[in-house]
């Protein structure tokens, strides 16, 4: 795994993290995009639409935004911002998911990460999303995860 920040500008920061797990890309894909999948897998409520336009509230209402670019098994491209980050201020979070030998590769790159709140989100992607998920598939059944 891999944590890298990038300066875009004084106030905002670039996380850039890669984490391998065992399931399909298109295991991967649901559980970032089907709504209860989402839910059990992080133990936190969300709400996801599958529709590019169509909008997204996560970790129990902390995290709010709107998809950008979908394609399916592949590549997730959304605007996420936190409650408590400035009104208006989204950052664009992109999930690649690349299929290898042991699972799938996950490429996260979040930019427009508020200075202010980057250790905390970068922090927060494993508490609440790489560490929940990859316990959540350890102990569930392949079919569970595929059936939609």
């Amino acid at each position: 795994m891999k944590k890298t920040a990038e300066r875009s500008n004084e106030r905002n920061k670039t996380i850039k993290q890669t984490m391998t797990f065992k399931a399909t890309p298109q295991e991967m894909y649901e559980i970032f995009m089907n709504s209860r999948k989402h839910t059990v897998a992080t133990g936190m409520k969300a709400k996801v639409s599958r529709r590019i336009g169509g909008k997204l509230s996560a970790g129990g209402g902390y995290i709010s935004g709107e998809n950008v670019e979908l394609v399916p098994d592949r590549k997730i491209v959304q605007r996420w911002r936190g409650e408590d980050w400035l009104e208006g201020h989204y950052s664009l979070a992109s999930f690649v998911l690349v299929k290898v030998r042991e699972g799938t590769k996950l490429k996260l790159t979040q930019t427009g990460v508020p200075a202010e709140q980057f250790d905390n989100v970068s922090e927060g992607w494993h508490t609440f999303y790489w560490n929940p998920i990859a316990k959540w598939l350890e102990t569930t059944s392949r079919q569970s995860i595929a059936r939609k």
